[in-house]
């Protein structure tokens, strides 16, 4: 079972923690995971793109000329997909694109993120995450102890805190979630991930 250092917020290591083998050390399966990344990014899509079909536009409420004598094609309405300003065939129409998966596999893809980011030592474990007041530069503070100030780094509590959302919410690379709120997208764009201990041991509970 895997033994990582827990550090408090001011980089200091306070303890050892032994995390479960059924969540940070499966096997890793890249298929399953980029399947999950993919359903995760279909469900975000809007699905709202719309053309009008050749009922839907405007005009052609009588035929442009008459049948024979013109010399000209034969056409019975202005809204044709062939004239300018008609109808579009096979255009885009709302539509759902989100997919699912089994539970099962979901949860497997979440553990392997999570085993990659420990294997490649990107996993740091706090003793707590919290601070007196929501001020944007003591986030920015702590996060040059652990010199991530620079990189994209995930935080994740037990519970959302309210001084810690307040405090990262203006930073483009920090993120707070919820322990409850993991997902692979979160995770995989994100190159340091960070979990109090609480979070840990309220992940073990779910997925274990």
């Amino acid at each position: 079972m895997p033994t990582v250092a827990v550090y408090d917020m001011t980089n200091k290591k306070v303890d050892d923690i032994t995390l479960s083998e059924e969540i940070f050390g499966v096997e890793i399966n890249e298929g399953l995971v980029h399947q999950a990344l993919v359903m995760q990014l279909a469900s975000r899509r809007l699905g709202t793109h719309d053309t009008k079909t050749r009922s839907d536009v405007r005009g052609g409420g009588r035929k442009p000329w008459r049948q024979k004598g013109t010399g000209r094609a034969r056409a019975g309405s202005r809204r044709s997909p062939l004239w300018r300003g008609g109808g579009t065939v096979f255009g885009p129409h709302p539509r759902n694109y989100a997919f699912s998966m089994p539970r099962k596999q979901r949860r497997l893809a979440l553990k392997c993120v999570l085993t990659d980011k420990l294997n490649e030592g990107n996993l740091i474990v706090l003793s707590e995450l919290d601070f007196a007041e929501a001020k944007t530069k003591k986030f920015v503070e702590f996060q040059k102890t652990f010199g991530v100030d620079n990189c994209k780094s995930l935080f994740i509590t037990e519970e959302l805190v309210e001084s810690v959302c307040r405090s990262s919410g203006n930073l483009q690379n920090a993120k707070t979630i919820a322990a409850l709120q993991l997902n692979v997208f979160d995770i995989l764009n994100s190159d340091k991930l960070f979990l109090t201990k609480a979070a840990i041991a309220k992940i073990e509970e779910v997925y274990i």
